[in-house]
């Protein structure tokens, strides 16, 4: 029998056979981009997913933890500051914006250690190495220099810290961490308000270092020659300031972080 010759026009090579294939490979192109990204970690969800924590309260996101570990480092710098204010500062809104300070890091300080010892989180015993010089600033500082130091350092840390607030605010998951947000909205906000009214706040210099993202002025800008609009009463000839006082904060909670090997 003689073999039967190939029928033109059929399999992959034919005309429609070309176009099954072009509509599958165009088919293939558009849905790889979209698997792809879904499945790539580090983007979206996933990254949130991947640094939360199951807790009783709720979800325990690393933006949480994040917030709970900058409250309590606040209050390790700025309770001292304020209480150094209520001795070197020259007028009496310095003085009063200090005391601020201490009852407001007072109470917020005993908030997050109770929210860290609940959440199991350890928390830092001293401040970080900008906050100490931060301190170190204002301890060398006197007179009207000081006032200038301790309103425009410690207002400029405010600013920032009141816009981490609002973000954990508006995203957290756990109810600890809504409530401590809410706490730590009500004093950063009183506190930017007393700093302010010591009259000393220089606006420019905060818009512009808020834009760049950079540290507190460690050095005022030179005084100009003659009168000044200066807010501030005359300064009055000063005495020799006591020594601050030495404030110690109670001990963080030592229980160690929760276990996030088991978090995907």
């Amino acid at each position: 029998m003689r073999p039967r010759p190939p029928i033109n026009g059929r399999g992959i090579f034919s005309g429609t056979g070309l176009i099954i294939t072009g509509l599958t490979a165009t088919l293939l192109a558009m849905i790889f981009p979209i698997w792809s990204y879904a499945d790539r970690s580090g983007t979206g969800l996933d990254a949130l997913n991947a640094e939360t924590v199951s807790t009783g309260y709720g979800p325990l996101s690393g933006l949480d933890r994040e917030f709970i570990t900058k409250v309590r480092l606040a209050g390790l710098w700025e309770l001292p500051a304020g209480e150094q204010a209520q001795q070197k500062g020259t007028t009496e809104a310095v003085r009063t914006a200090g005391r601020h300070l201490v009852q407001g890091h007072t109470f917020l300080d005993e908030r997050v250690r109770d929210v860290a010892a609940k959440l199991s989180l350890a928390l830092p015993n001293e401040p970080s190495e900008q906050q100490q010089g931060w301190l170190a600033t204002l301890d060398s500082a006197q007179g009207a220099e000081y006032d200038r130091q301790f309103a425009n350092i410690l207002r400029l840390a405010h600013g920032k810290v009141f816009s981490v607030v609002a973000q954990v605010r508006a995203s957290t998951r756990n109810s600890l961490v809504r409530k401590l947000a809410d706490d730590a909205n009500t004093t950063v906000l009183d506190h930017i308000t007393v700093l302010e009214a010591t009259g000393y706040v220089d606006y420019d210099a905060m818009a512009r270092d808020m834009v760049a993202d950079s540290t507190p002025p460690l050095t005022p800008p030179p005084t100009p020659p003659g009168p000044t609009a200066d807010p501030a009463p005359a300064v009055p000839v000063t005495p020799p300031s006591p020594p601050a006082p030495t404030y110690t904060l109670p001990p963080a909670a030592t229980s160690p972080p929760p276990d996030n090997s088991g978090t995907s």
